[in-house]
C-alpha cells in the first residue's frame, strides 16, 4: 500500500482543541470486524462490551513537560526547545527539536531564565539538535527545574497555548512512569468511575510502559510505506502483565490494547508460540497493512491524522476498507479528531 492511500480530507472544526468536560463523555464508535456493523455510543458505555476474565492493556507512561521557551544569548531571539530524550545525564545532553530551526546553529547559547542555560553542540536533522544544558545543581535538581519551566507538550495542530487544565487532562489518570513527550491518547477517555466499573465486572486491567516520542505522531513522508523508519522508543513489559495476558489467551478471552502504543509494545515482544514475553529495551516496531496481530483481538484508539503511522496500524487491525468507511461516517456524524478527540473500539 502507498502513503497516499491513507490521506483524507476533514472539516477543520472537527479537530478537537479541548477535551470533553468529563473524560468518559467522549463519543465511542464501535466497529465489529466480523459483520462490519458500526455502532455509536459514549465512552462510559465501554464496560458493556467486556465480560469477566477479559483483559485491557493500558500504557502507564506519564507525559513530561517537555516544551521549553528561551532566548538566544546575543540576539534575544525567542526560541522554542522541545526535549525529546535525555542522552547522557552526566554530560546533561539532550536530543531536542528547535523552532525556528534556521536561527539555531551549533555553538549558539540559549537562556531559559537565570538558572538554566544551554549550548547547541550538534545537528541531528533539519530541526533536530543536541543541546547541552548548564545548571548549578544535581541531576535531580536539574530535572526539577526543567519541570518548573517546561510546558505541557500539546501537539502543534491544537494551535493554542497550554492551560492549567491541560496538565491534568493531557495525562491519563493511571499515568505512573514519566518519559513521554506525547500522551497515549486512547487512555485519556478513562475516568476513575469507569475503571471501577470494569474492575467490579471482573475485567483485568494490566499495564505496559511505552514512552512516546514524536516519531509516533509524525506523518509518513515517503510514498512507499515499507521504506518508513520509526524512531526507537523505550518499552517495558513485566512478568505479571505477561502472566495475566497469556492466561486470557489460553481461555480465549477478549484482550484489548488500549491505544496504538500499547499495541506496539505487546507486538514487540511475542514468543514463537504467540505468547507475550517480558520486555525491557527499545522498540521501533512499525505496523501497517497487511499484518497478523498476535496478542490483542480488540483495540481502543482515537481518530488519527491523515498519512500517520497510527492510522496505518488501525487499518491493519480493522481492515483498510472498513476503517475508510468508519472515518467517512465519523466525519458525517461530527466525531472529534486527534488527541483530545473521540474514540473507537474495534472488536
Amino acid at each position: 500500500m502507498k502513503t497516499s492511500d491513507f490521506d483524507f480530507k476533514y472539516p477543520i472544526n472537527l479537530l478537537a482543541k479541548f477535551p470533553t468536560q468529563e473524560r468518559d463523555e467522549s463519543k465511542l464508535m464501535i466497529i465489529h470486524r466480523k459483520n462490519k456493523k458500526i455502532e455509536h455510543k459514549f465512552f462510559k458505555n465501554l464496560h458493556e462490551y467486556f465480560e469477566e476474565g477479559d483483559t485491557l492493556i493500558l500504557n502507564n507512561t506519564k507525559v513530561f513537560p517537555a516544551r521549553l521557551f528561551g532566548n538566544k544569548e546575543k540576539t534575544e531571539a525567542k526560541i522554542e526547545v522541545f526535549l525529546l530524550r535525555e542522552l547522557d545525564p552526566k554530560d546533561r545532553t539532550w536530543d531536542v527539536l528547535v523552532d525556528p530551526a534556521r536561527k539555531v546553529r551549533v555553538g549558539n547559547k540559549l537562556n531559559f531564565g537565570n538558572e538554566l542555560t544551554g549550548e547547541v553542540i550538534d545537528n541531528t536533522t533539519s530541526r533536530g539538535r543536541i543541546l547541552q544544558l548548564n545548571f548549578n545543581g544535581s541531576h535531580k535538581k536539574l530535572i526539577k527545574k526543567i519541570k518548573e519551566l517546561g510546558k505541557t507538550p500539546l501537539p502543534k495542530y491544537i494551535n493554542r497555548k497550554p492551560e492549567k487544565n491541560d496538565k491534568i487532562r493531557y495525562q491519563t489518570i493511571y499515568a505512573k512512569e514519566e518519559g513521554s513527550v506525547a500522551a497515549p491518547t486512547a487512555g485519556l477517555h478513562f475516568s476513575k468511575h469507569l475503571l471501577k466499573k470494569l474492575e467490579i465486572k471482573g475485567i483485568n486491567l494490566v499495564e505496559v510502559t511505552l514512552h512516546l516520542g514524536l516519531g509516533s505522531f509524525l506523518p509518513v513522508d515517503v510514498e512507499d510505506i515499507s521504506k518508513h523508519k520509526m524512531d526507537s522508543e523505550k518499552c517495558f513489559i513485566n512478568e505479571n502483565t505477561c502472566k495475566i495476558v497469556n492466561f486470557a489467551i489460553q481461555r480465549k478471552k477478549k484482550i484489548c490494547a488500549v491505544g496504538t502504543s500499547s499495541m506496539r509494545a505487546i507486538e514487540s515482544s511475542v514468543s514463537s508460540k504467540k505468547k507475550l514475553n517480558p520486555f525491557y529495551g527499545w522498540t521501533n516496531k512499525f505496523i501497517f497493512p497487511p499484518y497478523n496481530f498476535n496478542i490483542a483481538n480488540s483495540m481502543i484508539t482515537n481518530f488519527h491524522m491523515p498519512k500517520s503511522t497510527l492510522l496505518m496500524m488501525t487499518a491493519a487491525f480493522a481492515n483498510f476498507d472498513l476503517i475508510k468507511k468508519a472515518y467517512q461516517i465519523a466525519i458525517e456524524k461530527k466525531y472529534r479528531f486527534y488527541s483530545y478527540g473521540d474514540a473507537m473500539l474495534i472488536l
